[in-house]
């Protein structure tokens, strides 16, 4: 696999307006759909960490402030890297209005205040979806030559379809749907999806998040992921969203600091985002146990569900361990 070297962490505004550009041309038919993704990984500089920024991001999360940068704030450091795979004119697939399915990450050692970092970023996986075609985008962090963060986002590009791709089941899926499982490097995205005659019955609530109105834009504001559907409601109409939806990075920090609030060095954690978290909203949490990850290391669950929902916005599970690679 081939690699650029970008000269600079890239600026999300700029992605977004490369992304728009783009948008513009393929409805203009002036610049021809790729059918495979692109075999290169991007890999920037960034850092030192913001002490601000960082602040920022875990007052919105209800985290207390603390030099070790949360697991999913690494995330939106590393973000413009994968951004810019995306933003490529030879990605087969449109980056805005993308819905986020999934997170993995695992986490050897926290990120801390001052440390230069480096990330890289590719795609694989182009994969036909009943809703479209998805995408799975590996990040990983390194300092000093050593990785200690990895993370895998599954996105999906609804109602696209790839030259040559087969639907592997053609019954409808609602916006934002996926499998759900524990498994750091099993494939989601085709086990326990709604219609499978799995009904969702609600566990005892631990806690309630109110969603308000702005939270897409508060968290855009610290995270620097401006994207359209999470921002406002009109805005999310012109991506062919009903609502604004909430970010599902800002619902994982939330689920890992419920899940591990002593915020141990080694972190491994998994989100898959079910139904939309509708903006305005409210989102009843639970947390409790689970199985085991391979017998021995001790796991929590999550799961967040809107009061009267028929499937959860998202189930998550995190340990304070690292168990093992997101990428292959």
């Amino acid at each position: 696999m081939n690699e650029v070297l970008l000269p600079a962490m890239p600026a999300l505004a700029g992605l977004y307006r490369q992304a728009a550009l783009g948008a513009v041309l393929r409805r203009a038919g002036r610049r021809r759909p790729a059918t495979a993704l692109p075999e290169i990984r991007h890999r920037a500089s960034g850092g030192p960490v913001d002490r601000e920024r960082l602040t920022a991001f875990q007052h919105l999360v209800g985290q207390a402030a603390r030099d070790a940068v949360p697991s999913a704030h690494v995330h939106t450091l590393a973000f413009p890297v994968a951004m810019s795979v995306m933003a490529r004119p030879d990605f087969p697939l449109p980056m805005l209005g993308m819905v986020h399915l999934s997170n993995t990450v695992v986490q050897t050692r926290a990120l801390r205040v001052g440390e230069e970092f480096e990330s890289v970023a590719y795609a694989e996986n182009l994969t036909p979806h009943r809703s479209g075609t998805s995408v799975d985008l590996v990040t990983e962090v390194s300092v000093d030559g050593q990785r200690i963060w990895t993370g895998r986002s599954v996105y999906l590009a609804r109602g696209v379809r790839t030259p040559g791709g087969r639907e592997a089941d053609p019954a409808p899926s609602p916006e934002g749907s996926t499998g759900g499982g524990p498994e750091v490097d099993g494939d989601r995205r085709d086990s326990a999806l709604p219609g499978s005659g799995d009904a969702f019955i609600p566990p005892v609530p631990t806690a309630q998040w109110h969603l308000a109105s702005d939270t897409g834009r508060a968290y855009a504001a610290v995270s620097g992921d401006w994207n359209p559907i999470h921002l406002s409601a009109p805005s999310a109409r012109l991506l062919g969203m009903k609502r604004a939806i909430a970010h599902g990075v800002y619902l994982a920090a939330r689920m890992v600091e419920m899940a591990e609030p002593a915020a141990p060095e080694a972190l491994s954690w998994g989100v898959d985002f079910l139904s939309p978290a509708l903006l305005p909203g409210t989102l009843a949490v639970a947390v409790r146990p689970g199985e085991p990850l391979d017998g021995s290391v001790r796991r929590t669950e999550v799961t967040g569900w809107a009061p009267g929902a028929k499937r959860p916005s998202f189930t998550g599970w995190v340990t304070g361990q690292a168990v093992g690679p997101a990428s292959p």
